[in-house]
């Protein structure tokens, strides 16, 4: 048995992995620590809080609260931290960029320094696809694991300067630390901020998708059950001090996501419409996962097609989750005109 603890639990990607955990490993522990901000969410994990067959705790806390994480991680000694918890929406970013370095630099240090005094055996940090900055489009580049950083936004350098972080604490420190880069994740319960659920939700509503004029950029689309596991794979079998990236190699770029959308709910084309790109739109993201595939064993198990109608579907079929989402939702973007 062991014990796990999750910092942004509430969120799309960490109460995604809580669920793959605790359906994997049902006899572990989970303690779930999450500031509940705008995009964390107790619904996403509402029938596990009411399971009483799950050893399951949720505290609320901000990962900048040094006191509280260290007096959990002495009073629960925990076998493995894993850390989503971050602010991660691009437009976001543009408009208040200051919150991101709090969170996602500060915040991780914070994790880290506590992990360190704490003895914790185990870190394990998810970063993104985006600190490598992005590819042309014509181009037949992929991003390793060793290619350079170059963030482009301040979300983007946000999770850089974490990613510093965490390898400063390995190489200084000597804190067992491992970190995984992923693609864009997609599946059920995202904050409908994101591409996928916004789009659908919209026209759901009968609005139009707003895609930026920019729609031939593309994207690596992973569904979040194929993360999760490859994060299971990294704490069991992944070499200390390493990175892995995590991507499905399955790009699509902004107007096959709308066309995709529209094919699965049966609507025309007149449900889109297009707007001004965002400053430091990026153009395309690929990550080679070669290395986790060969020397963990992970693949992706979810097909693409049918995992995108399948969580168009979801959204579909789960008004009651997303539609009390709707009031924090709305991000002015003609503020970046100014």
């Amino acid at each position: 048995m062991a014990t796990v603890f999750v910092t942004g639990g509430a969120g799309f990607i960490g109460s995604n992995f809580v669920r793959y955990w605790l359906d994997n490993y049902p006899e572990d522990f989970i303690i779930n620590y999450d500031a509940l901000t705008y995009a964390g969410n107790p619904a996403n994990l509402a029938d596990i809080s009411d399971n009483k067959s799950y050893d399951y705790l949720f505290v609320k806390g901000d990962i900048n609260n040094y006191e509280l994480i260290l007096h959990l991680f002495k009073q629960y000694k925990p076998d493995y931290v894993i850390n989503f918890a971050a602010e991660s929406h691009n437009s976001r970013a543009v408009l208040n960029p200051r919150i991101f370095y709090q969170t996602n630099v500060l915040g991780t240090q914070t994790l880290l320094q506590a992990a360190r005094d704490a003895d914790i055996p185990r870190f394990h940090h998810i970063s993104t696809c985006e600190v490598y900055g992005d590819l042309p489009l014509d181009s037949d580049g992929i991003f390793t694991e060793k290619s350079p950083y170059r963030p482009r936004t301040p979300y983007n350098s946000s999770k850089a300067g974490a990613d510093m972080a965490v390898r400063a604490y390995y190489e200084t420190f000597h804190l067992p630390v491992t970190i995984s880069n992923c693609a864009n994740n997609y599946g059920p319960y995202q904050f409908p901020e994101k591409v996928i659920p916004f789009f659908t939700i919209r026209v759901l509503q009968g609005e139009k998708m707003t895609l930026y004029k920019s729609s031939q950029n593309k994207r690596e689309w992973l569904h979040v059950s194929d993360h999760c596991q490859g994060i299971d794979i990294i704490l069991r079998k992944g070499k200390i001090g390493e990175t892995y990236n995590i991507g499905s190699g399955i790009e699509a770029d902004v107007e096959t996501v709308a066309d995709l959308i529209l094919d699965t709910l049966g609507l025309d084309q007149s449900y889109k419409t297009y707007v001004e790109d965002r400053p430091g739109h990026d153009r395309r993201y690929l990550l080679d996962s070669g290395k986790i595939r060969r020397e963990l064993g992970w693949k992706p198990g979810i097909e693409f097609q049918k995992g995108f109608k399948d969580t168009v579907i979801w959204y579909k079929d789960n008004s009651e989750w997303w539609k009390p989402l709707l009031k924090s939702l709305e991000v002015n973007e003609d503020k970046w005109k100014k």
